[in-house]
């Protein structure tokens, strides 16, 4: 039966999205986050829990009345040089304080959990693109961290009640095309958001990491996913969860993967300005190409991206900063 879901990240870029898609769908959201890295304006009207998921008191709270039917966790550190840069914190947050979430789930007997996985669990995959039977070895603490999340929830799954889907996915683009909510990260990360920074004149010219990777132009390779259609794929692992399925792992891809120079000029297309961009050297942690494949996803799920076009992604990240060219300004 489905009710309130918590969102716990719910403030930030792909959670904020989750939460408001999923309202009117009947799901009943209420987002808790600690507004470290996620905005006020993008919970809009949806109650907002501030506190953080390592608190037992705000869970214990949250859950004593029994209404939460389900648990949708995006709230993860989610930075490979950061993480090769400080890996404590990336297990402190993403392993440690995501115990503290299962052992409360279990506590309260709140048993659906839609976990914001990564592809980064399969380190350097043995094929392109990559499937569910890759083998785990991920090659930075952000995906050790995330890996090791999942494992903690399927041990906790065979002794409690809780049935955990893992979305597993890259590079998480766009913006909401309706143009209530967009990425803004501080700072920012992401190739797109930086490319259209630039673009706007909000930063110099574009650092292009790496240019001597085993690619078609010698840049990385990712797969790019608009934000709304990873929403749906959270929506649909729910339904999956609701219809009795057991715990499973997802891939999320558009199957087709685009380099960073590919991007830049993509970027120029949509935005009619010649973004300069520069060499600089290779970021540690960084696998030379990452494309997943959805098949799974599509054939169980029934999930289908609508926005495969990176011009279109672009597009609608491009109409959200132009129209908050400080992000949420919070």
């Amino acid at each position: 039966m489905k009710g309130k879901i918590l969102v716990v990240g719910g403030a930030g870029y792909i959670g904020s999205h989750f939460a408001h898609f999923i309202q009117g769908k009947g799901w009943s959201p209420v987002i808790l986050d600690n507004l470290l890295l996620g905005h006020k304006k993008a919970a809009g009207e949806i109650p907002l829990v501030v506190g953080d998921v390592g608190d037992e008191s705000v869970l214990d709270r949250l859950f004593s009345g029994g209404e939460f039917g389900a648990v949708a966790h995006f709230a993860a550190f989610a930075k490979v040089g950061e993480s090769m840069a400080d890996p404590a914190m990336y297990y402190q947050n993403n392993v440690c304080q995501g115990l503290t979430l299962l052992k409360a789930m279990a506590r309260h007997k709140v048993e659906k959990l839609i976990f914001s996985s990564t592809c980064a669990v399969y380190g350097e995959p043995e094929k392109i693109p990559i499937a569910e039977d890759n083998p785990k070895a991920p090659i930075n603490p952000y995906g050790a961290s995330k890996l090791f999340f999942e494992r903690m929830a399927m041990d906790m799954a065979a002794v409690s009640c809780i049935r955990p889907v893992f979305l597993r996915y890259f590079n998480a683009a766009g913006a909401d095309p309706e143009g209530a909510l967009g990425e803004d990260h501080d700072p920012e990360s992401h190739i797109i958001p930086i490319v259209l920074q630039s673009a706007l004149g909000l930063r110099g010219p574009v650092s292009i990491f790496g240019q001597d990777y085993p690619t078609k132009d010698g840049s990385c390779v990712r797969d790019y996913i608009h934000v709304t259609d990873l929403a749906e794929a959270h929506l649909l692992a729910l339904d999956y969860l609701e219809q009795g399925g057991a715990p499973d792992a997802f891939n999320l891809g558009n199957g087709m993967g685009h380099s960073v120079l590919e991007v830049l000029d993509a970027a120029r297309r949509v935005t009619g300005i010649n973004i300069e961009a520069v060499a600089a050297p290779r970021r540690p942690g960084d696998p030379a190409t990452l494309i997943g494949s959805s098949e799974k996803a599509m054939r169980v799920l029934g999930w289908k991206p609508k926005y495969h076009e990176i011009e279109t992604i672009i597009k609608t990240a491009w109409d959200w900063m132009k129209a908050h060219p400080e992000g949420y300004g919070d």
